[in-house]
């Protein structure tokens, strides 16, 4: 499943809980889609705050992601 589907699942169970409310199966789903999702904003983030170059007084240029370790996803 793709994140456009996850998210359009995601917004599927929301409405329903709140038009008439969810299952027990629907809402362990539910957490593990947001879970799952949630992780993969961090994972990107990450991803793009590792590649970010700031130049500093004194001219050199400093990779975030050099100094502060590129770590795996979270």
């Amino acid at each position: 499943m793709g994140i456009d589907e996850k998210i359009k699942r995601i917004n599927e169970l929301y409405h329903k809980s709140q038009a008439e409310g969810l299952t027990d199966d629907e809402k362990k789903e539910q957490q593990l889609l947001r879970q799952e999702y949630i992780a993969n904003v961090r994972a990107n983030l990450r991803g793009q705050l590792n590649n970010i170059n700031i130049q500093e007084k004194d001219g050199s240029i400093t990779n975030l992601g050099e100094k502060y370790g590129k770590k795996g996803t979270s």
